[in-house]
């Protein structure tokens, strides 16, 4: 059914049927829950099979099969750091109000994908499928070194700030999701500035409400 016409066009994103992750808030459909938490936007969630992620009805939505996609009438978005950018662009909250401020923001989204998030990515991937080969110890050191020199210079940048960019943005959201990646690692434990960062994302009453969301849904999927 419609939407009654002057009413806004309520989105749906996709998320894993059963979240690999085991509900900890590490799929990057919880970002996009986040952003909208933060803005107040109603959401509808359709969960989406491995095997359906690679069937024609969802390679329309997002060509590599991935998730989360982002639905809005006849709107189709993948990729989260765009979808995060549309709603704020579209929904107040996230981004600064002046240009200079918006533009630093968005600079910092791509930061946290391009820069920050490509060397934990490697070795979570080492980690999860390679740990059992011969050389895994020899390399390990080599990954989390490069980890550590974005870590290091990213708390240069922070300092005794509380936000990466005078207040709470977009760009956060991106940034702590991230680096939520490594609290596996212990790497976080060298970098209290940066523990202290995701702790206080983490007490962000719309993280909550995303994280709890996102922990149904795996919950559900054990039922």
């Amino acid at each position: 059914m419609a939407e009654p016409e002057g009413l806004p066009v309520r989105p749906t994103i996709t998320v894993f049927e059963a979240s690999p992750d085991r509900g900890r808030g590490l799929a990057r459909d919880m970002r996009v829950r986040w952003a909208l938490e933060e803005v107040g936007l109603v959401y509808d969630v359709r969960r989406v099979s491995f095997e359906a992620m690679k069937e024609p009805a969802h390679l329309a939505l997002n060509p590599f099969g991935q998730i989360p996609t982002y639905e809005e009438g006849s709107l189709a978005l993948f990729e989260t750091g765009s979808i995060i950018l549309h709603i704020a662009q579209n929904h107040a909250g996230l981004l600064p109000s002046d240009a200079d401020g918006r533009a630093r923001a968005i600079t910092w989204m791509f930061a946290a994908v391009s820069t920050v998030e490509p060397p934990i990515v490697e070795w979570a991937s080492f980690f999860l499928f390679e740990r059992d080969q011969s050389g895994y110890a020899a390399r390990l050191p080599m990954l989390l070194d490069r980890i550590r020199v974005r870590l290091g210079q990213l708390s240069s940048h922070m300092g005794e700030a509380d936000w990466l960019d005078g207040g709470f943005s977009a760009a956060d959201i991106m940034m702590v999701h991230v680096l939520r990646r490594l609290g596996s690692s212990g790497l976080l434990d060298e970098y209290p500035g940066l523990a202290a960062y995701i702790a206080r994302a983490e007490a962000r009453p719309a993280y909550q409400r995303a994280f709890a969301d996102q922990l149904a849904v795996f919950v559900d999927s054990q039922s």
